[in-house]
């Protein structure tokens, strides 16, 4: 209680304390994942303009399943957080039954994903000639995906794994579990992609193969590390067939509205690599490499997200309204001023910033060099609304309004900012950097639309409740 007393202190400087103790960790873990994709484009730009444009395209297809089959098994956590909740105790025989079901229904949700995902990718690749690409670009990235795709499967276990470990709140071997990957990742793309050792050159097919082994090993230590947890190995069981049925369904209604959340977020900035391919290798690459520095950052509005939606869940359920719009207040103040400071980065020194990418004083570089520090300006305001879209899903989640997220990306991605991308970018001929104007103004309308909603639900909640709607 004295935690939760904590948490619920009644002033903006007990918010910020209360926000960062919940974000950073989150932040961090976060940041060690994209490491992994960061390594393989760092380690993808010497090979040439366009294997970095077909390695970015493989990337962002990837990431695109990757991250509707992380939605599916998210409500998982969430799910054996309240069972244990109702049984006080993981050790308690028909609490530890009920959190062992939903842990095979998600590992068997999470197999279902990979291998359809999987598929996909395949066929994804195979029709990526009719989608505008180049030739050189589409030879490059179909063994690639086919390099990819059988990655997808142990990388969607770890995920299910994952929310095992979170909903049980025992997710202290993520982070070195994580730092691992990122370690194993340098040596076997050097192995695999350039032909260290005895290995040999493989270049974007062995940087790919080397992104699935490291998803395969990262699932094995997960699981050997939850065997060897004494709290949580009593609940663990890979034998996902065995399954109850009414799990399965419960878990893939509660799912699938996250993974068409997430789904919807990827998919544009999937789409928008497809449009920006049409300009050419050296467009795409210095889509890929400001894209990547943009969802590096993206991370910590992660963290924040997820740390105010927590701090809104609690005041929420103390009727205080005022205090749960001060904590939205909090978070959005956070997130402007990382977004502030990475964006005066991106313009005093973007040399510097596309230094590990991109090598200007390269011929073959130069042209997507130039490209990428006109689109760095453009990022520097983006990162804004990006950051606070993210923070808005996670403050109406707070309010447990989860469908909002969902009509907001619809409308602002697919209706504001995809028809806004192709018309600057084609029709009215501004190029490239045109089409990022246009995903700035789809971001910028979706967080329009959730914080405006946010502040519309908080008020009509403090007109319900007037007598408890401050702290």
């Amino acid at each position: 209680m004295n935690r939760w007393r904590r948490l619920g202190e009644p002033d903006a400087l007990s918010d910020g304390r209360a926000l960062v103790a919940l974000a950073a960790p989150i932040a961090l873990t976060q940041l060690a994942q994209v490491a992994l994709s960061t390594v393989d484009i760092v380690m993808i730009a010497p090979l040439g303009t366009e294997q970095l444009a077909a390695g970015g395209l493989a990337l962002v297809l990837f990431n695109q399943l990757r991250t509707m089959g992380v939605g599916l098994v998210t409500a998982a956590g969430n799910r054996i957080a309240a069972q244990v909740a109702h049984g006080e105790t993981a050790a308690d025989i028909d609490t530890r039954e009920q959190v062992r079901d939903i842990l095979r229904a998600s590992l068997l949700v999470a197999t279902g994903a990979g291998l359809l995902g999987a598929l996909i990718m395949i066929a994804c690749g195979q029709a990526l000639g009719s989608l505008g690409q180049q030739p050189a670009v589409i030879d490059a990235v179909r063994p690639m995906l086919l390099a990819l795709a059988p990655g997808l499967l142990p990388c969607l276990w770890f995920q299910a794994l994952r929310q095992y470990t979170v909903g049980m709140r025992r997710p202290r071997a993520l982070i070195w579990i994580t730092l691992t990957a990122i370690a194993a990742n340098v040596l076997l793309n050097a192995a695999l992609g350039y032909g260290t050792w005895i290995f040999p050159r493989l270049e974007l097919v062995g940087i790919a193969l080397a992104s699935s082994l490291v998803h395969l090993l990262t699932c094995v230590l997960l699981y050997d590390a939850v065997r060897r947890d004494h709290a949580l190995a009593p609940a663990l069981s890979i034998q996902a067939w065995r399954a109850s049925r009414a799990t399965l369904r419960r878990l893939v209604a509660l799912g699938t509205p996250i993974a068409l959340t997430y789904g919807s977020e990827a998919a544009f900035f999937s789409v928008v690599a497809l449009i920006m391919g049409g300009f050419g290798a050296a467009a795409l690459a210095a889509h890929t490499v400001v894209n990547q520095l943009v969802y590096i950052t993206f991370q910590i509005t992660i963290g924040l997200s997820h740390g105010a939606s927590i701090l809104v869940s609690r005041q929420v359920a103390l009727e205080r309204t005022a205090a749960a719009a001060r904590i939205g207040r909090t978070a959005l103040a956070a997130g402007a001023a990382v977004m502030a400071l990475v964006g005066t980065i991106y313009l005093v020194t973007p040399d510097l910033v596309l230094a590990p990418f991109l090598d200007n004083a390269d011929s073959t570089d130069q042209a997507a060099h130039a490209l990428a520090t006109n689109l760095l300006i453009i990022a520097a305001i983006l990162q804004f609304a990006d950051c606070a879209q993210n923070i808005g899903v996670g403050l109406l989640r707070g309010l447990d309004d989860t469908k909002a997220g969902l009509r907001a990306t619809l409308l602002g991605y697919w209706i504001v900012g995809l028809p806004l991308a192709l018309g600057l970018g084609h029709i009215l001929d501004a190029g490239p950097e045109g089409v990022w104007i246009g995903l700035l103004a789809g971001l910028a309308a979706t967080a329009t639309l959730l914080l405006t909603r946010f502040g519309r639900e908080l008020r009509l909640r403090a007109v319900a409740t007037p007598a408890t709607a401050s702290p």
